[in-house]
């Protein structure tokens, strides 16, 4: 593991520079026919940074004070991720960009550049956090463009609705806050609402295998749990 450390005490050129200097490590990983992952924490810090220097060097600013080739040069960064044909050495890059949002808006500017050049988002909530819910990922806001194509068969089939039921489950929640007396199909999608809830939280440092996750889906699915 290597960290490249640029802190807020840092000079704002310092900052700018850290992701490239993580980039060009991480190519000298891959080039040697490696698989290197590397997660910048976090872009939205740097793009502040960015503005810092552009604002000093007198530059015209654009949208929310930065620089008009704010989205240029991020683009350039995540472009430097890939993977190596046998050739080269074989070896891949993998990105994972964090960026903050402001009060929950994923339509922020940065947030935006960096949702449009990524195969997807995973929307951490501070309110299911809160709520004991971990991992907090908002299942409304993430999104996966690659999707079940990267599942194996079973698992794809056994999670295929799993999305979509938490989703009505949320919204059931929603809509019967309030009810006085729900019915009996109303409690039952209820319960099974809160146990594929509970079925998605998993405790810290404790990954789940592939295997025992297909069974738990498939148990769930098949209504036997």
């Amino acid at each position: 593991t290597v960290v490249v450390a640029a802190l807020a005490s840092h000079e704002a050129s310092e900052q700018f520079l850290a992701p490239f200097a993580a980039c060009a490590i991480g190519e000298q990983f891959m080039e040697e026919g490696n698989d290197v992952l590397v997660v910048f924490d976090d872009l939205s810090k740097h793009a502040w940074a960015y503005r810092q220097l552009s604002l000093l060097l007198e530059l015209p600013p654009g949208r929310e004070a930065y620089p008009g080739d704010m989205f240029y040069v991020h683009a350039q960064l995540m472009e430097r991720a890939g993977q190596l044909n046998r050739e080269r050495g074989g070896g891949s890059m993998t990105f994972l960009p964090i960026c903050e949002t402001q009060q929950g808006d994923v339509t922020g500017y940065i947030c935006s550049n960096l949702i449009s050049m990524t195969d997807g988002q995973l929307y951490l909530s501070s309110e299911l956090f809160y709520e004991g819910i971990k991992p907090a990922i908002d299942v409304g806001l993430s999104v996966s463009r690659i999707g079940n194509k990267v599942q194996s068969p079973a698992l794809r089939w056994a999670s295929g609705s799993l999305r979509l039921d938490l989703l009505q489950y949320y919204e059931l929640q929603r809509l019967t806050r309030f009810a006085s007396s729900p019915s009996e199909q109303l409690v039952l999608r209820q319960r099974r609402g809160a146990l594929l809830r509970r079925l998605m939280a998993q405790p810290a440092h404790q990954p789940v295998s592939l295997d025992d996750q297909t069974l738990l889906f498939y148990a769930f699915h098949t209504g036997r749990m």
